[in-house]
């Protein structure tokens, strides 16, 4: 699982570390972080890769850019136009200008802001492409750092193809549900004009390039990356050669990411190579960091810190008018950014705004853009740590007056959802979408149950059925001995639930159960609002099939609980009309609080 650091990673932390000091420029937001010391005259620009990989980078960034500012060297982070928390663009024009000019206002909001006037650009993936582009435009630009590049514009989009369609897969989604149309990945679409662009890109035709040092992290496996190395150097600049070890663990997934720490101590080694040491103990900053609200179609939104020592980093939306409901406090999934899976998060808040109702998205700590606790276990889901960053959501609506307030999670972020809301009386009302479990054994594995968690039976039976399941199986590339295990624990807790009477000789599921119905009761004694999603056959709800029977006969005992099961859709939600089932729930469950 990930590590908390990079290079200066030497145990837990002792104190708090403040998240980067956000920012807003050219309709987009961005992440500064200052030095801990103006012992360098050279910042570093972030150039991020695009999609699922920029997800499962986010958390990366955001631990190079803290080990960076210990060594003096100040950094900014960014979302590309009409990505991330970025304002949407409604026309994205051709090719990838749109994200250059982002990039090039980006690099000025650093200078200003650092008080640095030279700059090193470190870029992964499609943000290779963009850094190479605009050191053509900007001065003063010392080196490139180039992860993973894409090279080839076809022979990216092919993978991309590829990558999509294992996602997919992994989720569980048929043919009939996913989102095919263009370059889409994780829910993700890429612009026309973008997609065309890329597929032209060959970067081995590369004519110029305007610095004087580069570092090139290679894939293992792939012999473009070298190749492109090698043709860097017949261009003039310095070039800087390293296997980007951990790439594939990297980018597999947000939730199981393992941080590439090899990589970040090369990144950094290489930085404070080239970076010019400061000659003066102050720099001529030109102005103060400040993040200005974002104004869009009927919203407006503010990134800010909150919580103690100002360790979280959260978006608020407001509505442009009246206020006529609740604030929905949205929870992160696992280690995704608050942007949310395929950017729902994001859709959903504007969507509410527009109605009047306000909402808070963050990264809780650990995850993204949120430093980790002091002394926290490294694995944060699951854990009551997390319970502490709902509370300092909930302190700062408070502060701002936006209470009632209602807390909105999918999967893990939905079981904290409730775990919160029992601990704490001012959420009054709680929206869970595909929740693993509501009770957490913590002796068990996280990790393990997060690489190798079980699917429903009738999951299992659908994928057992597919030629191309059988085909991986006899390939090797699906977990033969995880996936039999995961049957078995599926058929016991069937058997179990389809004879509750066990329930008295079996202590270890009646404690489990006897929690789980408790914080039931608890929430509805207090008038807690309470929505329970499912897609039909998520492996959640046969968890709550164990406590509430298979025909949910148990809720009878909780007749203001509300039960949605939408057909036909994964854990992510990704067709749209289960989304927009789940946004008219929470749009619901804001006026009726909000009243």
């Amino acid at each position: 699982m990930a590590a908390l650091g990079a290079a200066e990673y030497q145990g837990p932390l002792k104190e708090i570390t403040p998240a980067a000091t956000p920012v807003t420029f050219s309709g987009t937001v961005g992440l500064f972080m200052p030095s801990a010391a103006p012992t360098s005259q050279t910042a570093v620009l972030f150039l991020s890769p695009w999609g699922f990989e920029e997800m499962c980078t986010r958390k990366f960034w955001r631990i190079l850019a803290e080990d960076l500012a210990k060594k003096g060297i100040a950094s900014l982070r960014f979302d590309y136009a009409g990505t991330g928390d970025a304002l949407d663009v409604a026309d994205p024009g051709e090719g990838l200008a749109l994200w250059q000019d982002t990039a090039r206002a980006a690099a000025a909001t650093l200078r200003s802001l650092s008080g640095c006037e030279r700059l090193i650009l470190v870029s992964q993936g499609l943000g290779s492409v963009v850094a190479l582009d605009i050191a053509e435009q900007l001065s003063a630009v010392d080196g490139i750092a180039l992860l993973a590049p894409t090279i080839s514009g076809r022979a990216y989009l092919r993978e991309l193809t590829v990558w999509s369609k294992m996602i997919d897969e992994g989720m569980g989604l048929t043919e009939a549900q996913r989102r095919s149309e263009g370059v889409t990945i994780a829910s993700l679409h890429m612009p026309e004009g973008i997609a065309a662009a890329v597929k032209k890109l060959n970067l081995m035709t590369l004519a110029h390039v305007g610095v004087p040092d580069c570092l090139v992290l290679a894939r293992p496996g792939r012999p473009g990356d070298a190749d492109f190395a090698a043709h860097l150097e017949t261009l003039g600049p310095r070039v800087e050669r390293a296997a980007y070890e951990g790439y594939d663990e990297l980018v597999s997934n947000p939730t199981i990411a393992t941080m590439p720490l090899d990589a970040g101590r090369k990144i950094l080694d290489w930085a404070r190579s080239i970076a010019v040491e400061s000659t003066t103990t102050s720099r001529r900053i030109l102005r103060t960091p400040r993040a200005e609200a974002l104004d869009g179609d009927g919203f407006r939104e503010t990134p800010l810190r909150f919580g103690e020592g100002d360790r979280l980093f959260g978006i608020l939306c407001e509505p442009a008018g009246a206020r006529t409901g609740a604030t929905a406090l949205f929870l992160t999934t696992a280690y995704d950014r608050h942007a949310g899976w395929g950017r729902m998060s994001v859709s959903m808040a504007r969507a509410l705004a527009r109605d009047g109702i306000p909402s808070l998205r963050f990264d809780t700590a650990n995850a993204a853009d949120s430093p980790p606790l002091p002394d926290a276990q490294e694995q944060v889901l699951y854990s009551r740590d997390q319970h502490q960053d709902v509370s300092a959501a909930l302190d700062f609506l408070e502060t701002q007056k936006l209470l009632p307030a209602f807390a909105v999670g999918r999967c893990s972020g939905g079981y904290l959802a409730f775990q919160s809301a029992i601990r704490d009386s001012r959420c009054s009302g709680l929206i869970t979408v595909n929740p693993y479990a509501f009770f957490w054994d913590e002796t068990q594995s996280v990790d393990a149950a997060l690489r190798f968690v079980p699917r429903s039976l009738e999951t299992y039976g659908q994928k057992l059925l597919q030629f191309e399941t059988l085909k991986r199986l006899y390939g090797g590339q699906i977990d033969a001995k995880s996936a039999a295990r995961n049957i078995v624990v599926a058929l016991a807790r069937r058997a179990v639930r389809l004879g509750r009477p066990l329930l008295g000789v079996l202590p270890f599921f009646a404690g489990e159960h006897e929690t789980v119905i408790n914080g039931f009761r608890a929430l509805t004694k207090r008038q807690v609002d309470i929505s329970l999603i499912y897609s039909a056959h998520d492996i959640g709800l046969d968890h709550f099939r164990e406590h509430f029977g298979e025909d949910a006969a148990g809720l009878k005992n909780f007749p203001d609980i509300r039960l949605t099961i939408i057909p036909d859709a994964d854990h992510n939600l990704t067709p749209p009309y289960a989304r927009k089932v789940y946004l008219h729930e929470v749009r619901e469950m804001a006026l009726r609080l909000g009243k």
